[in-house]
């Protein structure tokens, strides 16, 4: 049966009474293996895969591609960075702005999560290489993108800057799912997963040609339009449709200690461009949601 078919299964690694467990999450119940149930408030919720590799694509909404290029015309390919494991974060979990940078912004995704060895498989073969799937945010500082030069290694790669879960979802077909981010409950993001540049089946057959992925390992598949800043205190909702919602909380913490290397916030033409968005260049469909 392929990923995207029925019945819908939700599977999440939580904490119970300081213990670990997989578990599935049934009618808005936590249910345990032997039987017992408890409400989702009641654990603490884990990643819900262990990764050997977190890979992102850089671009691959229309809407998000409007905005960075005066082109109307999709690029012929996909570029790609990758994301440390230690930037691996859950659901509910805080997401660390330190203090003194200035462009610390959400990135609602669709997280692809593999379930089997994957390597040199077709676009038709790679759906069946998947687990599941769960909302994401490619959390980043754009404090250091000038730096970075397309790495995102710092951009990208702080520690918790890639929440995932609550859970893993098989049976639902997300290639009808919509996408949507929250900035303290008023949606600020929202495309249709159809609206990618590059399917799901594209990226991993893409990446597969060259690279090994491994049961656990993560492909994060893109962002729409309207990528925004975030301030401590607030709170940050990726939903996509059939699959689930994924919230975290920006916790404010002291500046690095030591000054060594590129100083934060930058702030430079081609950071503000990134970090605050175009909005000349999008279709009215694509705007901010007033």
């Amino acid at each position: 049966m392929s990923v995207l078919e029925g019945p819908r299964k939700e599977v999440r690694h939580v904490v119970k009474d300081g213990s670990e467990y997989w578990v599935e999450f049934k009618d808005g119940r936590i249910v345990f293996s032997d039987g017992r149930t408890c409400g989702e408030d009641e654990v603490v919720h884990l990643p819900p895969c262990t990764p050997t590799k977190i890979i992102c694509v850089h671009v691959n909404y229309i809407s998000r591609y409007y905005e960075f290029n005066n082109s109307r015309t999709p690029p012929k390919s996909p570029t790609y960075f990758q994301k440390p494991l230690t930037a691996l974060n859950a659901h509910k979990g805080e997401l660390i702005k330190p203090k003194g940078y200035k462009y610390v912004n959400y990135e609602g995704e669709m997280a692809v999560v593999f379930g089997k060895v994957t390597r040199n498989v077709s676009r038709e073969e790679a759906w069946d290489c998947i687990a599941g799937f769960a909302p994401s945010n490619d959390f980043g500082c754009h404090d250091f993108r000038d730096t970075d030069s397309g790495s995102m290694l710092r951009v990208k790669g702080m520690d918790g800057f890639c929440p995932i879960g609550p859970g893993l979802v098989s049976g639902v077909d997300v290639t009808k799912s919509t996408l949507r981010s929250y900035k303290n409950g008023k949606m600020v993001q929202e495309g249709a997963i159809s609206e990618q540049i590059f399917d799901c089946g594209y990226l991993i057959a893409d990446l597969a040609r060259h690279m090994t992925f491994l049961p656990g390992d993560i492909l994060l598949t893109g962002t729409p339009a309207n990528s925004r800043p975030l301030e401590a205190g607030d709170t940050i909702d990726v939903e996509v449709t059939g699959v689930g919602r994924l919230s975290n909380k920006v916790v404010e913490v002291p500046a690095p200690r030591n000054a060594v290397g590129f100083p934060a916030s930058p702030d430079s033409d081609g950071v503000r461009r990134v970090a605050l968005g175009n909005e000349e260049r999008l279709p009215d469909k694509f705007k901010t949601m007033a």
